[in-house]
């Protein structure tokens, strides 16, 4: 109930605050409003001895600013009851502390009072407010690292999305809490010195009405005012001094994870030796010295009785436990082993220039691509990869970057950061000012321009692009290039508790019972070899599943789940006009290559004569550059018996070649040949 109604009840409370600066009060109200600004203050200094972390209580500079209003209202409403009632008076806590606590002596009041503002003022809010004004600092120098921290975990797949999030808000929370503080601290000092001013203005307010409207004897309104004063003054600056020390605490704890008292216990008791020799210094001191001998041997048994029972009550080390034939076991270098073997699917080192592009506080936004890279992959080609993990190596250049394909580099290049990429697509011939380089993804000619610039080369036909985007093309190309390669087990499993989650059965009736998880895999990861999605994994499955009892190689599988795939296919190597342009192979070398044909391991491979093969691989090519000029996508069409040992062939030296049977191709499809490679003799 009270937390549902909190903020309403704070809000009316702040309301009733300023309020009370102009209401009148009586004696009741008054000592109740005063015995709670004491409660709540030391409700504040507990819970500050006990949290865990500063931000634990992030709401605490708010709650200084809103007491220290609290006191003042408390001390206007005071000092008007005590210039209007004199000696009727009607506020006992005011009158407790007058004569309780200074013994009814002004003067030791007011020397009293003096000393808990100078030591509140000069020792703990001085102090308080140097400590947040460096945390505030160092914590808003730390951010970006931080941050960078956060992503790369995310990055590398340690943490999920929520607890980036989290973490990412802790980092925010700190920093916002240290710079509140920092402001805070002037609320606790403006608070001890208006408390000054105010005793002054009351003891000389009272001594005027006492002496020129109650003519009093300069004694008595002294007595009687100045008492009064000060004892409203300490009523007020006690609770100011343990929100003071409340905001010591905290500030000073930074580097703390448990509440303070278990610190202190843990800290000072970490070395026995140390509290059994000062217990017995002080024990000394008393027995030989005029020192008072009861208080030094209590106290120094005290400590030397406490080094005893901290001695005893610590851990036994773990040499010690590990003993007899286990210890071997327990002292297992097993977990380092695990983490030197550990190798990630894919991940980025970055040289130390391009860390701002990496850094959000900064405004970059590599962290961002990379995980649309992932997604657009995922999107592509059906093939979810682990998180990448991007960090920052001192062997590279500044400003060049490599990308990892299981621990083993596939690709590096550099990039200027300030500068923009002018990629030559083959259609230009004016050379323009620039660092001249080979745009890394697709080989063109480029080069890094400045960005005044930039019109200029687009005016001359270039495409101009800025050093992320860069860096996002490459990294899609060589994850498309070796998707097959990133289909890892982490990756099936994913796939596969994709697939339970929808078809269950399938799955089921699939795995293990038809073939090995291993065996699907490797026919998934021919899929991606060619670039074809797999994200029609029910086709795939079905298809296996339907002849996988007849056959267990991989290469026929794989053939067999091309076919059922065929409306996929077809589509994927569709020119824009709606045509398939193909390229295809005369009977009499398809027959050659076929008597060449042979299995290596889980590939269909050919053995065909260099010489020939050459020919063959240059009519294709020159082939194939007639159907782009024409804007079109050129397709070699050939008998299944050879096509995947022919796309296996000739894939080395044109990388992107789409080879595609006859069995492959949907009656409805739009056929065009472009032409029949031939070789005589």
């Amino acid at each position: 109930m009270i937390s549902r109604y909190g903020a309403f009840i704070v809000a009316i409370g702040v309301l009733f605050i300023v309020l009370l600066m102009i209401l009148p009060l009586n004696g009741f109200m008054l000592d109740l409003l005063q015995i709670m600004d004491i409660t709540i203050s030391s409700v504040v200094l507990m819970d500050a001895m006990f949290i865990k972390r500063a931000i634990d209580l992030s709401s605490f500079p708010t709650l200084v600013l809103v007491m220290t209003l609290f006191r003042i209202a408390l001390n206007v409403a005071a000092t008007r009851m005590i210039l209007l009632e004199g000696k009727n008076f009607p506020g006992h806590v005011i009158i407790a502390f007058g004569n309780f606590v200074v013994g009814g002596n002004y003067i030791v009041g007011i020397v009293v009072f003096f000393i808990i503002v100078i030591v509140q003022y000069i020792v703990i809010t001085r102090g308080t407010e140097r400590i947040s004004e460096v945390a505030a600092r160092f914590t808003l120098d730390a951010m970006p690292g931080k941050q960078m921290a956060i992503d790369a975990d995310y990055n590398a797949g340690v943490i999920t999305e929520n607890e980036a999030k989290k973490r990412r808000d802790e980092v925010r929370r700190e920093a916002d809490f240290y710079g509140a503080m920092d402001g805070a601290s002037k609320f606790v000092r403006g608070d001890a010195i208006s408390s000054i001013v105010i005793v002054f203005i009351n003891i000389i307010g009272g001594l005027i009405i006492g002496m020129l409207m109650q003519h009093m004897s300069i004694n008595d309104a002294a007595q009687t005012y100045t008492l009064l004063t000060v004892g409203d003054g300490l009523v007020e600056q006690i609770p100011a001094l343990l929100m003071s020390v409340a905001s010591g605490i905290i500030v000073s704890r930074a580097a703390s994870t448990h509440a303070l008292g278990e610190d202190v216990i843990k800290e000072l008791g970490s070395e026995p030796r140390i509290l059994i020799i000062v217990g017995v210094i002080i024990t000394l001191l008393g027995i030989f010295t005029p020192l008072p001998k009861f208080s030094t041997i209590l106290i120094g048994g005290i400590f030397i009785l406490f080094g005893i029972f901290a001695r005893n009550s610590m851990p036994v080390p773990e040499k010690e436990i590990a003993s007899g034939p286990t210890s071997t076991s327990k002292t297992s270098p097993s977990s380092d082993v695990s983490d030197i073997i550990n190798t990630d699917t894919a991940e980025i080192e970055i040289g130390y220039s391009l860390i701002p592009l990496a850094d959000k506080s900064q405004g970059g936004d590599l962290l961002d691509r990379v995980t649309m890279v992932r997604k657009q992959i995922a999107y592509e080609l059906g093939l979810m990869i682990s998180p990448i993990r991007v960090r920052d190596s001192v062997l590279l250049k500044p400003n060049e970057y490599v990308i990892k394909i299981l621990g083993a580099e596939v690709s590096r290049f550099e990039l200027f950061p300030n500068k923009l990429l002018a990629i030559n697509s083959s259609m230009v011939e004016t050379k323009i000012e620039g660092i001249q380089t080979r745009e890394p993804a697709f080989g063109l000619e480029a080069f890094w321009i400045n960005e005044d610039q930039r019109e200029k080369a687009r005016g001359l036909g270039y495409t101009v692009v800025d050093a992320p985007s860069v860096f996002a093309t490459h990294l899609m190309e060589v994850l498309r290039s070796h998707a097959s390669e990133l289909l890892g087990r982490r990756e099936m499993e994913l796939l596969l508790e994709g697939m339970r989650q929808k078809i269950p059965s399938l799955v089921n009736e699939l795995i293990p019972s038809v073939m090995k998880e291993y065996t699907v895999r490797n026919v998934l990861k021919k899929f991606l070899k060619e670039r074809i999605s797999i994200r029609n994994l029910p086709v795939i499955f079905e298809a296996l599943l339907e002849h996988g009892d007849k056959s267990n190689n991989v290469p026929e599988l794989y053939a067999i789940a091309r076919i059922a795939m065929k409306r996929q296919i077809t589509e994927s190597v569709k020119s824009e006009d709606g045509y398939i342009h193909a390229i295809t192979l005369s009977q009499n070398l398809e027959e050659k290559l076929s008597e060449t044909l042979s299995v290596s391991g889980e590939n269909k491979v050919l053995n065909v004569n260099p010489e020939l093969m050459s020919k063959i691989i240059d009519k294709i090519s020159l082939s194939m550059k007639k159907v782009m000029e024409k804007r079109n996508t050129p397709v070699i069409l050939c008998s299944s018996t050879i096509r995947e040992a022919l796309f296996n062939y000739i894939s080395r030296i044109l990388p992107k070649v789409s080879v595609v049977a006859y069995e492959e191709i949907t009656d409805d499809a739009k056929l065009k040949i472009e032409d029949m490679i031939n070789i005589g003799g």
